[in-house]
This record gives structure tokens, sequence and C-alpha cells, in this order.
């Protein structure tokens, strides 16, 4: 568990920054009288995760590796971060709906249905916790496993060749 220390809180740090992002967005009525305008707008957290895994990244080269780190140990580091987050999504979603926006499945499902992009039983089904849960946890892993792998490229920081000056 101490290897993994890190991981786990940057993996919570990111979860913390997705709970507040929620309640940031429920604030603002994205999840209310502007929920038409929900899709749009959630997807500037993207913004924020990317952040947060660039700043782990460079913290776990910069502290943990003086200042050296291949891909590999970034990505590999990424994707354990991942693995936190998407052990913890499903709590997230918890939180989410049931004390941050207790609504917003009733909001979300009655949008659908009076844009007509759903039925009301097609609404119900997709806009629920346990439809939340497996989006959360499938959309956790993937957005990770790409974030960790491009945030990886272009965090690595090979070590310093000298060279002989004769």
């Amino acid at each position: 568990m101490k290897n993994h220390a890190f991981e786990i809180r940057w993996g919570i740090i990111f979860t913390v920054a997705t709970l507040l992002w929620m309640l940031l967005e429920r604030l603002v009525g994205l999840h209310t009288i502007y929920i038409d305008e929900h899709l749009i707008y959630t997807n500037f957290f993207a913004i924020v995760a990317v952040a947060i895994y660039v700043f782990a990244l460079r913290a776990k080269r910069d502290h943990q590796l003086s200042g050296i780190m291949n891909f590999k140990e970034g990505f590999v580091c990424g994707v354990k971060i991942t693995v936190v987050v998407a052990i913890l999504s499903p709590l997230a979603q918890w939180i989410t709906h049931n004390v941050i926006t207790p609504d917003y499945f009733a909001n979300a499902a009655a949008l659908a249905v009076q844009t007509e992009n759903m039925t009301q039983a097609q609404a119900e089904n997709y806009f629920s916790l346990s439809s939340y849960y497996m989006q959360a946890f499938i959309g956790a892993i993937i957005m990770g496993v790409i974030t960790s792998a491009i945030v990886a490229f272009f965090v690595k920081k090979p070590p310093v060749v000298e060279e002989d000056s004769d």
C-alpha cells in the first residue's frame, strides 16, 4: 500500500475535484434551469482532469524520480491513478446524485423526453444511478488510460547525457 500511496493520493485529489466540479455545475444551474446546456459545459472538466494528471506526473518525476522519468514510468503512474479514480467512481456518483444534486436524473430524463431524444422508459433507464455507476467506471478507465499516455509522453524527461569535452 505504501508503494502506491502517491497514486492513491492523486486519485483521491482527482475524485474530490470531480465532486467540486459537480457542485459548481449544480450551483450555476447546469443541473436545473440550464440543463439543456449541461452537455456542452460539463466537457470543460477535461481541462481540470488533464491538469491534475500533469501535476501528478510532474510531481512523480521531479520529487520521486529525481527529475528523470521515461514514458513507461509516467504511463504506469497515470494508469495507477486511473485505477484509483475508477474504484472511487461509484462512491463519487453516489455522493453526486444523493447529496450534491439529487434531482439531476429527473431533470435530465425530462429534458431527454421533452426534446424527443428518448422515450420515458429509455430516459429513466439511462439516467439512473446504476447506469451512471457503469458509465463513470468505464469512462474513468478509458479516458484515464488515454490521458495517462498523452501526459506521460509530454512529461517524460530522460537523463541528461554529458558530452565529453576533450
